[in-house]
């Protein structure tokens, strides 16, 4: 099965690019993904822009509003994601904790529905 984690962070807890912090979790953030590449259940992953980088587009009664934007200012804000392929939600929770934003902000974990249509 497919599970989607979505990797929230809070944007101005993100230490400084370059700093030693900086090095640090980006060091972690590979270890993380090598371990999941080399384990097999790694389908993709990247990190998102910041939310101040975000557009949000929205229909109502057949007009569209477009926003700058993320769609809900929250203290956390999805900064990346991670597609794994799991037997089951236990695996995918044990690959999700060794995650850098597990420890910073939080992870979701979501099941993606197979639809049945050839990918």
């Amino acid at each position: 099965m497919k599970y989607l984690l979505l990797l929230n962070r809070i944007d101005d807890a993100l230490p400084d690019a370059g700093s030693p912090a900086a090095d640090e979790l980006f060091a972690d953030y590979a270890s993380a993904v090598q371990a999941m590449a080399e384990a097999g259940v790694l389908i993709d992953c990247a990190p998102l822009t910041a939310t101040s980088s975000a557009t949000t587009i929205r229909i109502r009664n057949g007009e569209t509003m477009v926003t700058d934007g993320p769609a809900a200012e929250l203290r956390e804000q999805v900064g990346g994601y991670t597609l794994l392929e799991c037997s089951d939600l236990d695996e995918a929770m044990r690959w999700a904790a060794m995650i850098p934003a597990a420890r910073e902000a939080s992870i979701e974990i979501r099941a993606v529905v197979d639809t049945g249509r050839p990918r």
